[in-house]
């Protein structure tokens, strides 16, 4: 029974409010950010409760007085408590929005890091796109949960419709006075709303690079993690999500102080005209009673009180995203390194690098995902330190495993494969993954410069390496004619270059990354003639004092391999030097005459 994808598990578990637990080890981090949020959320809800307790007290004893003298007074208290309100208002939603995105910026990056902690296996059953979609929608959700930020737009827009309304309906002429205000409310709405739209833009776009970022290392783990490079990959996304970050801070800064200028304003203008309707009522042209239902549907609408519904659906929906995302946090990577990790020995020169000779003994594998199938049967190989093999054979015959058990990306079902006569098993994954070069079928180019790309191969190596690795892999010609030459952006994917040229660049990276094993996958078949008898030569010297394997179709390319070996459903059915394997017949034989006779 094959694995299947988070995406096919049930999905009942996801809405349970509780997998929202989760968050709490993220909150604890910023208790300065809970503190001021609880405590400006205390001081504008007191203030909130203080405003009837004012209009009870301007009605009782402010009209009490013969001419109405000290109700000037009352009004001066009601705009004192407004200014709290609007200062504490704003204090909350700037504490409680930054912890929202403080909280969802430390939960993306676990979540990245840990994603490229885990075996190839999982990317192999698990869409790259829904991890996308994890790591940006879901986390979006809990993000909007935090910080409230949409309930208490909706809930305010409710709330001040229907709070006009009752206006209209209470007071006419008081209502249409309110309206008057509204230029100066919408005023800075439109001033501060045009920097927060440029500041969402950009927060978004900010966040679009740390996702695009996540998506082409994703979509690239092979070359990742042939590389060891899950640490570097870790930092530039971190670093990605901190401008993200930075982004949205500013853009949450700005929404505060327009919130604290709406309030005022708001306040104002509904002081104001509250402050007329007092001086009719001691008129005799309004009752008192009347004045009262004004003021508690003004501070009702100014207020705007959430409902609980709204609340309910957004736990709903940040819960899925959470146990989403829970899913993906308790993934473990089958491939580990042990508690106690051996160490290769040094393997620096070419004939004496004992620490490059490879073993495979007995090994018998099944890919997860055809477990009625061997991918691999019986299969034994030794591999001498400095020695060039060939692996040839039908598509499907067990040559690209080879490269992939070697390089553990996954563990033999039994069997034990062997590196510098130490089990892989008994290694650290990164650590054997630092000593082997892969050049892949397909090359995986990053949305870089030349330079950086080729400099993955080994991240510290100077410009005048990367010129020299270039050189070797006979890619200096063409990355030099580039319009900034070395420093010239290669395009999404390598979308700038050729099929040829993005092979030679991977030759070029894995050249530099000097390690004493070099995987070819096939890695001349985008090569025109001429290209191709370049890099042929260019490896006659790249695999002097290292352990090559060579995967190849087109036999012409390994005649100069030390040892041909065939393999056929999983086995070796023969190996050989070229004219050996022609001398005995059978199947490389036949391939032989095939493609030789064409």
């Amino acid at each position: 029974m094959t694995e299947s994808a988070p995406s096919d598990r049930p999905t009942t578990a996801r809405t349970d409010p509780r997998s929202l637990r989760a968050l709490w080890p993220y909150l604890r981090r910023r208790p300065r950010l809970i503190a001021g949020w609880l405590g400006f959320l205390a001081l504008s809800s007191s203030s909130v409760l203080v405003l009837p307790v004012a209009v009870r007290y301007m009605v009782d004893r402010g009209f009490s007085h013969a001419g109405g003298g000290a109700i000037d007074e009352w009004f001066v208290l009601l705009l004192a408590v407004a200014l709290v309100l609007a200062l504490a208002t704003a204090g909350r939603f700037f504490c409680v929005s930054l912890l929202g995105e403080r909280v969802v910026a430390d939960l993306r990056r676990d979540v990245y890091t840990h994603l490229l902690r885990l075996d190839i296996a999982f990317f192999e059953r698990t869409r790259t796109g829904e991890l996308i979609s994890r790591l940006s929608a879901d986390t979006e959700l809990l993000r909007t949960v935090i910080a409230s930020s949409m309930s208490i737009a909706l809930r305010s827009a409710i709330t001040v419709l229907g709070s006009l309304l009752m206006l209209v309906v209470t007071s006419p002429r008081l209502a249409g006075l309110a309206l008057v205000g509204i230029p100066l409310v919408v005023l800075p709405i439109v001033v501060f709303g045009r920097r927060v739209r440029g500041m969402s833009r950009a927060s978004q776009d900010r966040t679009a690079d740390a996702n695009a970022r996540a998506g082409e290392t994703l979509n690239a783990m092979h070359t990742v993690q042939s590389y060891a490079r899950e640490r570097f990959e870790g930092e530039r996304y971190t670093g990605a999500v901190e401008d993200a970050f930075a982004t949205a801070r500013r853009r949450v800064r700005t929404q505060a102080l327009l919130t604290a200028s709406v309030i005022v304003l708001v306040f104002g203008a509904v002081i104001a005209v509250l402050w007329i309707g007092a001086h009719d009522v001691i008129a005799g042209q309004m009752s008192a009673g009347t004045l009262m239902q004004f003021v508690f549907y003004a501070v009702f609408g100014a207020g705007s009180v959430g409902s609980l519904s709204e609340v309910w659906a957004e736990v709903q929906r940040a819960s899925g995203g959470m146990g989403r995302i829970n899913e993906l946090l308790a993934e473990t990577p089958r491939i580990t390194a042990p508690a106690q990790p051996m160490s290769l020995p040094a393997a620096a020169t070419a004939a004496t690098a004992t620490a490059a000779a490879i073993a495979f003994e007995q090994v018998r594998f099944h890919y997860p995902a055809r477990p009625d199938t061997p991918a691999l049967e019986d299969f034994t190989l030794t591999i001498a330190a400095g020695e060039t093999v060939a692996l040839v054979g039908p598509s499907g015959a067990g040559k690209s495993t080879v490269f992939q058990l070697l390089l553990r990306f996954h563990d033999p079902d039994t069997g034990s494969i062997r590196v510098g006569g130490i089990d892989l098993r008994q290694l650290d994954p990164q650590a054997l993954r630092e000593r082997i070069a892969l050049v892949p079928q397909d090359p995986v180019i990053f949305g870089a410069d030349a330079l950086d790309n080729i400099r993955y191969g080994r991240l510290d190596a100077s410009e005048d390496e990367v010129i020299a690795a270039a050189r070797a892999a006979e890619a200096h010609e063409f990355l030099a004619a580039l319009p900034d030459g070395y420093r010239s952006f290669l395009g999404e994917k390598g979308t700038r270059l050729s099929g040829g040229q993005q092979q030679r660049l991977a030759i070029a990276r894995a050249v530099l990354k000097q390690a004493p094993i070099l995987l070819l996958d096939e890695a001349t078949s985008a090569l025109d003639a001429h290209s191709e008898r370049a890099i042929q030569q260019a490896f006659e010297r790249l695999r002097k004092g290292r352990t090559t394997l060579v995967i190849a179709h087109r036999l012409a390319t390994v005649l100069g391999a030390d040892r041909i070996v065939v393999l056929d459903h999983g086995r070796i059915v023969a190996q050989g030097t070229h004219a050996q394997l022609v001398a005995q017949g059978g199947l490389y034989a036949e391939l032989a005459r095939l493609q030789f006779a064409a």
